[in-house]
């Protein structure tokens, strides 16, 4: 009997569709039914192949081999999933596998993942493609109900092809170029340089900024507050005389309310989330990384089965999925939301006007709960919170809009002019979501915040009874954090001068795209351009004279912009990947000779007097993830060392997080406040405290946590995809 070959991207994928399919039985890297057999990727098994297997030159880094233009990409199996593949190879080759059923991530990269298997493969026979959002069996069930040839999605394979070698082209070319030219470990690429570009732009922003002193007025008069506001609607007034004069001129004395307007305003809900302003609320909210934002929520997608597909940047819905939303409510009308979601239930029908919009739908839908019953003691804290974020974002985007009413006040005291405003609740809408949780962002930045104000009518007079002078001083732009970063990566369009590219970029996913922005930013921390220093991220040393070297193009979200518009013609079939990739051969020849001709220099100045124990080489002091550490500069040597790891210890008399110095036995913990403490007594501490010995070596071995040697040819060889 002809059988059905389905071929997922991940083993737990792999696992869910082989249960709804009713595969059973257990094989070597698969499992088997009377109809379907599944197997899986582990992420991608096969990748382009390193330059020395083009030339055995290229295993040494010389300026003089550059550029690298191979006549034709090479596909090669990664030595790490070598014998997953093997398997799944053997299933393709199978003669009682009639077809294939790609299974993969429903978007560019899954597509990838599949077609460069099929291609290493050699599989020729019928192909089909399964696309959801989601993995509950009823999406599985329904998915395979609608099967799609897999030819339609040829041209979104193109393009995802043509995206990865332009980026091998451009990233492993420049990268050479950078690091010969300049004897340093350096790497740059099409979204990694505009990123880093970003937060050097802004910390120069800083460093040029200088403050100024303002003074704004205020005054106390019929039970409210009122500040002074100039004819354009200025409060900061520059010259202390003209502020001190206006206090002067008011005290004391009577005001009239020369106007009040009442305004009746109503502020439909936020959009439902895409993976970016999930990423960037749960920084805001629970100071969690992109990375970390993404794990989670894709433990909630494979393994709970509780919310939608992540790696998505629309926010809104299509009206079939629309169909499916009372559903949606009813799983998730469980504890804190049960009351929320029944009260949508019983006023139906629901609203969807702010949710559905089927031409701002790209891949995937909006990030939505499934209609699986979920049990929330399974989630672990950090799941429970970002589920907490999606779930109650579902419920404002289908509750009516926040509806109050405005009254503002000017009051009129001699010649100055003076404004207040309140705001009444009339109906709490889709904020009653959040209750009492919901910060008040769209407040931000005004300088008359909403009190309670008394009744007022236009004409009164009131008695003013306090003017006072505040002292400020203006501020520079704040420092980037991963929610203000995100934003910036989204919407990069700002920085460009360029109309035609700003309105691709604004209808694309920006720098990166969602399933990506988060390895980006982690890339800029373990290659060290950039360290997190609290919440905020600045840049280094090495990574301000990186943007200062690269070439001018690099630096720019223009590159990106140009590339998604191609990109999105060779999707759509109306552009050849063939003629994207020729000029990309082009462009990498153009960005190594413009290295080559550069006479910039580059300088490490965090270069210690200790040598490395490998190479000889004196070690450069960096800010790790862990904390401080040692690096060899040579590429090829890639030692480290850690000198002082960050822990989460606390110090048993100020309570700060203790640090960890030393290396074997001669471990010792720190603190600022001059605690010092052996690692042996440590243990005997926590022991004493309550800990087993497994749960305090479990301790020690998560502070050990180190990042591993990176020499920039080991990324930017095995790793080609990162330097997008």
């Amino acid at each position: 009997m002809a059988k059905t070959l389905v071929l997922t991207e991940k083993p737990s994928v792999g696992r869910d569709i082989a249960r709804v399919l009713g595969c059973n039985q257990k094989g070597d890297g698969c499992l088997l039914g009377d109809r379907y057999i599944v197997t899986w990727a582990l992420g991608h098994l096969v990748t382009l192949a390193d330059p020395e297997a083009y030339n055995e030159k290229y295993k040494s880094w010389n300026m003089d081999d550059l550029p690298m233009l191979p006549d034709k990409m090479k596909l090669v199996v990664m030595n790490e999933t070598a014998r997953q593949f093997k398997a799944v190879q053997a299933l393709m080759k199978r003669g009682d596998i009639a077809e294939l059923v790609i299974a993969t991530d429903s978007g560019r990269e899954g597509e990838l993942v599949a077609r460069w298997i099929m291609q290493k493969a050699g599989w020729n026979k019928p192909a089909k493609r399964l696309w959801i959002s989601s993995q509950t069996d009823r999406a599985i069930k329904e998915g395979f109900s609608t099967l799609r040839p897999a030819a339609e999605y040829d041209n979104l394979y193109k393009s995802a092809q043509a995206r990865a070698e332009a980026d091998w082209l451009v990233g492993l070319n420049v990268t050479r170029a950078l690091t010969c030219k300049f004897n340093a470990s350096l790497s740059a690429g099409r979204v990694q340089t505009p990123t880093l570009a970003l937060l050097v732009e802004r910390e120069q922003e800083i460093k040029n900024f200088e403050p100024r002193d303002y003074w704004t007025v205020q005054l106390a008069a019929g039970g409210f507050t009122a500040t002074w506001r100039d004819a354009k609607g200025q409060s900061m007034i520059f010259d202390r005389a003209k502020a001190e004069a206006i206090v002067a001129a008011v005290s004391g004395g009577e005001g009239v309310l020369s106007a009040v307007t009442r305004e009746y305003k109503h502020q439909a809900p936020p959009a439902a989330y895409d993976l970016t302003e999930l990423q960037r609320d749960a920084n805001k909210k629970y100071a969690y990384t992109a990375k970390q934002t993404l794990s989670y929520m894709q433990s909630l997608y494979e393994t709970h089965k509780a919310l939608t597909y992540p790696r998505t940047d629309s926010r809104y819905i299509t009206d079939d999925v629309a169909a499916t939303l009372l559903e949606r409510l009813k799983s998730v009308a469980i504890g804190d939301y049960k009351e929320l979601a029944q009260e949508l239930i019983r006023k139906r029908p629901l609203s969807t006007r702010y949710i559905v919009n089927n031409a701002k739908v790209t891949d995937h839908h909006a990030i939505i709960p499934t209609d699986e019953q979920i049990d929330l003691f399974r989630l672990s804290p950090e799941e429970r919170n970002i589920f907490d974020l999606v779930v109650r974002r579902f419920i404002a985007v289908l509750s009516p809009a926040f509806e109050y009413e405005e009254t503002k006040i000017k009051l009129t005291a001699g010649k100055q002019d003076f404004y207040a405003k309140g705001k009444i609740v009339k109906t709490a809408g889709w904020k009653a979501a959040y209750g009492n949780l919901l910060a008040s962002d769209d407040e931000d930045g005004e300088e008359e915040r909403d009190q309670s104000l008394p009744p007022v009518r236009q004409g009164d007079r009131v008695k003013i009874t306090a003017a006072k002078l505040i002292a400020g001083k203006t501020k520079p732009p704040a420092r980037y954090n991963e929610a203000t970063l995100l934003t910036a990566m989204e919407n990069p369009a700002r920085h460009m001068e360029n109309k035609e590219l700003r309105e691709v970029l604004e209808t694309t996913s920006g720098l990166g795209t969602p399933a990506t922005r988060a390895e980006i930013i982690e890339k800029l921390f373990s290659s060290f351009y950039a360290e997190r220093r609290g919440k905020e991220i600045v840049p280094t040393s090495k990574g301000i004279q990186l943007v200062g070297i690269v070439p001018g193009e690099l630096r720019s979200a223009e590159l990106t912009a140009k590339w998604e518009q191609r990109l999105s013609l060779i999707s759509k079939g109306k552009a050849r990947d063939q003629d994207f990739i020729a000029d990309m051969r082009g462009y990498a020849a153009k960005l190594v000779t413009t290295v080559k001709a550069s006479d910039l220099k580059f300088v490490h100045d965090n270069v210690t007097r200790e040598k490395c124990p490998d190479c000889g080489k004196f070690l450069l002091d960096v800010k790790g993830k862990k904390g401080k550490m040692l690096v060899c500069p040579d590429r090829e040597c890639g030692y480290r060392k850690s000198v002082v790891i960050e822990t989460n210890a606390r110090c048993p008399n100020c309570h700060k997080k203790l640090e960890m110095r030393g290396e074997g036995e001669n471990r010792m913990f720190t603190c600022i406040c001059g605690h010092r403490e052996k690692l042996s007594d440590f243990e005997k501490r926590k022991a004493a405290a309550g800990a087993n010995k497994a749960e305090v070596r479990k301790f020690m071995n998560n502070q050990q946590d180190i990042e591993p040697a990176n020499s920039a040819l080991a990324e930017q060889l095995a790793k080609w995809k990162e330097n997008q």
